[in-house]
């Protein structure tokens, strides 16, 4: 099967759509598949170029068997709306442009988080009259509406529009969880035309280890009680809330809160944390791909962090199954909805109420002081992981399914 797949995000970039595209594009074409993927320079979160590439029209490289065409990039950090917007359009354009390189495909899938990516796979798989399939992980415009980016209902509008106009132009719908799934529906797709894949772990590399003395030792964590969020420092995470808990437990001296990671809080996070003094939280920026393992194992307790917001009750954030898939103890605050629902019923997490700082500080003194109980809900969540969330399995059931789509089927 030849697939051509746009993403916005590739590695070296390290965010959650460019690993599971990569996880997913590698195993296929290990299995014999010939797969392109259209994606633009790296650069993301800061807009800055990663080292070894330049911001051209057109470059090619292979990554693991996968033919990888890369287009110019209008770059921008990932913040400012309208920039943002700016640089999602102009790669929908440059993407089509590329993909006539690209020869004539067997089935067209394209991926959120932002649907101008989708729009660009609509109008290539049209282009080349080949059967579209989309990949939806984030549900725009309801994400960045209630994150306040968009205001303008005659804005909000449209895009709701151009989003069930996409929904409907796609012979098949991936989503990463059963909430997309009844979103999608109630938009007017049926059922039989979405296939549900979650995000998962590589086990060769996230299972469990023991802590990376070197790395606690470099970094001077030794004697201290670490607990890392490791992800995007965005606006859907909360993270202000660490900082409240921080403060609240300088009680604890042994403890350190690490964040790892770049994004459009940064900054904020930086300033308000100088203006409050707090010694016990240090932000450590982007760390490489290959590291994120040795950080996971070397953390004492993980923090999950979601926003207050109904969006967010359907969404499944990829990085806790690394977590759990390290065996590792984890602090999920989230709106009740699917990934609440699931760990909870695996046991597989201490699981508090979103941005509330007594109560993630609470979770904080109770992992400390239970260790047993800490270590019994990171087994249980490794035995979870392990059983449902393997991204072999996952990476051919979305195989599975392009196969099917590409022969005529939903």
């Amino acid at each position: 099967m030849r697939i051509l797949f746009l993403s916005h995000y590739f590695p070296p970039e390290v965010n959650a759509p460019a690993i599971r595209t990569h996880e997913h594009a590698r195993r296929w074409a290990a299995d014999g598949h010939q797969v392109t993927v259209i994606t633009g320079v790296p650069n993301h979160p800061r807009g800055e170029l990663f080292p070894g590439y330049r911001n051209r029209w057109l470059q090619e490289e292979r990554v693991d068997g996968i033919r990888v065409i890369r287009t110019w990039m209008y770059l921008t950090a990932n913040q400012g709306f309208a920039r943002r917007i700016a640089s999602y359009v102009l790669f929908m354009v440059t993407a089509v442009l590329a993909a006539r390189r690209a020869g004539r495909p067997d089935v067209v899938v394209a991926t959120s988080p932002q649907f101008f990516c989708g729009l660009a796979g609509m109008l290539v798989s049209r282009l080349k009259r080949r059967p579209f399939v989309l990949e939806v992980r984030d549900l725009w415009p309801d994400s960045i509406v209630q994150l306040g980016q968009l205001r303008q209902p005659t804005l909000v509008r449209m895009l709701e529009w151009l989003e069930r106009r996409l929904y409907r132009s796609a012979r098949g719908i991936v989503v990463n969880t059963g909430a997309f799934r009844g979103h999608i529906e109630r938009c007017g797709v049926p059922g039989e035309r979405i296939e549900l894949v979650y995000n998962g772990i590589d086990p060769d590399l996230f299972h469990p280890r023991p802590p990376d003395t070197e790395l606690r030792r470099r970094h001077a964590l030794e004697g201290r009680f670490v607990v890392t969020y490791m992800g995007t420092l965005g606006l859907a995470h909360g993270l202000g809330t660490v900082l409240d808990a921080a403060e609240r437990l300088r009680d604890r001296p042994e403890v350190l809160f690490l964040l790892i990671g770049d994004g459009a809080e940064r900054e904020r996070l930086e300033r308000d944390l100088a203006a409050r003094g707090l010694e016990n939280v240090r932000i450590l920026g982007l760390r490489p791909r290959g590291e994120v393992p040795a950080w996971i194992a070397s953390s004492d307790l993980l923090l999950v962090t979601l926003r207050d917001l109904p969006v967010f009750s359907t969404v499944v954030p990829s990085k806790i199954f690394e977590f759990l898939g390290q065996e590792r103890p984890v602090v999920l605050a989230a709106p009740r909805g699917e990934i609440r629902g699931l760990v909870e019923e695996a046991k597989a997490a201490f699981v508090i109420e979103p941005e509330r700082a007594d109560a993630l500080a609470g979770a904080v003194r109770e992992a400390m002081d239970r260790p047993e109980e800490a270590a019994a809900r990171a087994h249980e969540g490794y035995l979870w992981v392990k059983s449902h969330f393997v991204r072999d399995v996952l990476a051919r059931r979305m195989e599975d399914f392009l196969a099917r789509v590409a022969g005529g089927g939903p």
